[in-house]
């Protein structure tokens, strides 16, 4: 078995399908025009998606508050420093910014909505084509 997709529940899923196709280069796979506003987003290869809505039978998660350890979506990022920087100028906050021993560069930033997003650029390759 493989991801097909991770689905978020948020407050403005047009707004974040937009910024996360202007800033973390998703593509909209497909995007409904009424609520809930159901948008699948595909990563840059068209491998993984996930789905960000806004569903009022629950509450939207207070992902401000949340500790990014309990959920993150990680991205690789060639440059952590680079994007981190692009991804504060478009409106996200950083939280951390560490380099592992093994000389991993891991950086985590709440997008403007407050949802935890991590930059990778892992010393070793983990996935199996290579980040």
């Amino acid at each position: 078995m493989k991801i097909e997709h991770f689905a978020i529940n948020v407050e403005q899923p047009l707004e974040v399908a937009d910024w996360y196709v202007r800033h973390l280069g998703f593509e909209i796979v497909k995007q409904d025009s009424e609520p809930p506003y159901t948008t699948f987003l595909a990563d840059d290869e068209g491998r993984v998606m996930i789905e960000v809505y806004n569903n009022p039978s629950d509450k939207v998660p207070d992902y401000s508050n949340m500790d990014p350890l309990i959920l993150h979506l990680a991205m690789v990022s060639k440059d952590p420093a680079e994007d981190k920087k692009r991804l504060i100028e478009a409106g996200a906050k950083e939280v951390s910014d560490e380099i592992l021993e093994d000389g991993s560069h891991l950086v985590m930033l709440r997008d403007p909505w407050g949802f935890s997003i991590q930059l990778c650029k892992r010393s070793t390759h983990m996935l199996r084509k290579g980040d």
